[in-house]
């Protein structure tokens, strides 16, 4: 059996691993003329770790990312709404990572080309349509950038991991238009700073209509004293109802005066100075946050969807990354205990599609972030005591009903 990976980002890396993991060829098609390590900070959860650790790739994360030690949320003043350990500090049988996003991609990347060969990843390979019949299915790329060099490649199954503006996903949803922007704009940077508390702590602070991030995601750095500091900031600039004033880029950069004024007496810390440590960043990105609603068909006949093209979602919740992971190995699993591409490729559609719609729709409230908003809501101007504002059962009720919906409680991890 050949699978043929359309995109060769977090979602099409774990993929092809997956996939070679059970014995079936994989080949890998990303349209960047080189994979490079984009992007800045993310979380990957321990459910999507614990697949990663069966890849054997935990050496090489603990390489280059930072085990998130605990989750802080708090106001704006930074007054304590909740605060749990994770990852192994919570029970758990694998860690939670705090990592750069390309750093991660790096360690998907170079594990690919290790296991399945630089001769089976195709870059430069802009996938422009897909076809098939009873016996295959076909991808069409132009290659080079040059519209007039057109080449295909066939297999038995085509994997669309080409993200929120999926070229594939358009061919079966052609009426949908461009992803949704609810409106907030993320600015994400990282740069070298004192750590806080742990040196492994993460903290969320303010609430969806300007929120801020914080945590470490690597010691690699040239000062042994310190850390690279990831950050993002958040800020309500629209209605919603409106496109983004600039499209999806992850690349983008962004501009001091336009995040400054969310974060200069906004938020008062006595961890660090957010609006310092932003300046200190020489180059950062924006990003407006967009999704898609969420779509009842991924599998049509020998093509199927996964990760941000088939449930791109609000960066909420450390959930993105880690649920392409864990569609990649439901896909692995499913096309090796199903018998036929198509069956397979919809009992991957029936266990994934109803879980990911619903983390769309949590993450599009607050998801587990949610306790910020309710409590800053009733108590704008801080609290005395947190319990007169929201009983911890109220708070519990969120945060770990959202890590129940997602599926990383230490039961299901540990199970």
């Amino acid at each position: 059996m050949k699978a043929l990976i359309i995109g060769g980002g977090i979602g099409g890396l774990a993929a092809a691993l997956c996939l070679h993991d059970k014995g079936i060829e994989v080949e890998v098609f990303e349209r960047s003329r080189e994979i490079r390590e984009l992007g800045v900070g993310i979380n990957t959860l321990p459910h999507a770790i614990k697949e990663l650790a069966a890849l054997g790739l935990l050496d090489a994360l603990d390489r280059v990312g930072i085990r998130t030690h605990e989750l802080i949320y708090t106001n704006c003043f930074g007054q304590q709404i909740w605060r749990e350990p994770r990852g192994l500090d919570a029970g758990f049988d694998v860690p939670q990572f705090s990592i750069h996003r390309g750093r991660l991609q790096g360690v998907l990347y170079e594990a690919v080309r290790d296991r399945i060969g630089d001769g089976h990843i195709h870059v430069g390979h802009d996938c422009v349509d897909v076809s098939q019949d009873a016996a295959k299915a076909t991808a069409h790329f132009s290659v080079g950038g040059e519209a007039q060099n057109l080449i295909d490649h066939d297999g038995d199954l085509i994997v669309a991991a080409d993200g929120i503006h999926s070229v594939i996903r358009g061919k079966f949803y052609d009426h949908e238009g461009p992803p949704r922007w609810n409106g907030i704009m993320l600015w994400r940077g990282a740069t070298e700073w004192q750590p806080f508390l742990t040196g492994r702590s993460m903290v969320i602070a303010g609430g969806m209509a300007a929120k801020l991030v914080l945590y470490p995601i690597s010691n690699e750095t040239e000062d042994p004293d310190k850390v690279l500091m990831n950050w993002a900031v958040g800020a309500k600039l629209g209605d919603g109802a409106s496109p983004p004033p600039r499209r999806e880029d992850w690349s983008r950069e962004g501009a001091l005066d336009e995040v400054l004024p969310f974060v200069d007496d906004v938020f008062s810390f006595d961890l660090l100075d957010p609006a310092a440590l932003i300046r200190a960043t020489e180059t950062f990105y924006e990003y407006p946050m967009c999704d898609r609603d969420p779509i009842p068909v991924w599998s049509f006949g020998r093509i199927t969807l996964m990760g941000d093209a088939a449930h791109p979602m609000y960066p909420v919740g450390s959930n993105g990354a880690s649920q392409a992971v864990l569609d990649a190995r439901c896909l692995a699993d499913r096309l090796t205990d199903t018998q036929g591409v198509e069956a397979a490729l919809k009992a991957y559609e029936a266990e994934r599609q109803p879980v990911t719609a619903e983390i769309v729709h949590t993450n599009r409230q607050g998801g587990p972030e949610r306790v910020i908003d309710v409590v800053t809501e009733r108590a704008p101007d801080g609290f005395d005591k947190l319990g007169d504002v929201a009983s911890p059962q109220e708070l519990e009720a969120i945060v770990k009903g959202y890590s129940q919906l997602a599926g990383f409680t230490q039961e299901d991890v540990n199970r």
